[in-house]
Order: C-alpha cells, then sequence, then structure tokens
C-alpha cells in the first residue's frame, strides 16, 4: 500500500508542476520572449513558483493550527482567549 500511495503522490507533483511550467512557458511566450530567453524565463517562473508554495503552505497550515490552538480549548473547564 505504501508504494502505490508513493507512486500516486510522484505523479501529483509531476502533474501539478507539469502544469505550472506549462502556465509559466504559455506566460513567457505570450510576453514576446523567444529564442533561449523564453527556457531562462521558463525555469525562473517555474521554480520560482514552487519555491513560493513550498514555502506558503507549510507556513499556512502552522498560522492555521496556532488559531485554531488560540481560540478554541481542548478541555471544558478552560475558556479560549478573549472570553473571559
Amino acid at each position: 500500500m505504501l508504494r502505490k500511495m508513493r507512486n500516486i503522490l510522484v505523479m501529483l507533483s509531476l502533474t501539478f508542476i507539469g502544469a505550472i511550467s506549462a502556465v509559466s512557458l504559455g506566460i513567457a511566450y505570450a510576453g514576446g520572449i523567444r529564442g533561449i530567453g523564453l527556457l531562462g524565463i521558463w525555469f525562473f517562473l517555474t521554480f520560482g513558483i514552487v519555491v513560493v508554495l513550498a514555502q506558503l503552505i507549510p507556513a499556512g497550515i502552522i498560522l492555521a493550527s496556532f488559531a485554531g490552538t488560540v481560540f478554541t480549548s481542548s478541555r471544558k473547564t478552560e475558556l479560549p482567549v478573549g472570553t473571559a
């Protein structure tokens, strides 16, 4: 089961990067970039977006879990912050 899940995750990751790459290539081509410059801009846009998403997704998860921890309590006798 673990091997199947890993294969699915790899396929989804490659599809995601491929979709970003295609859109980046389209944006660069529509912007009038031709030749070897198109390849450079394509790499810059594609991996720039991937790096930004790789930072934003974990940061969003941490922020959401922090907000959930602050405003809800796990014990019945505790009050959440700000309602006292």
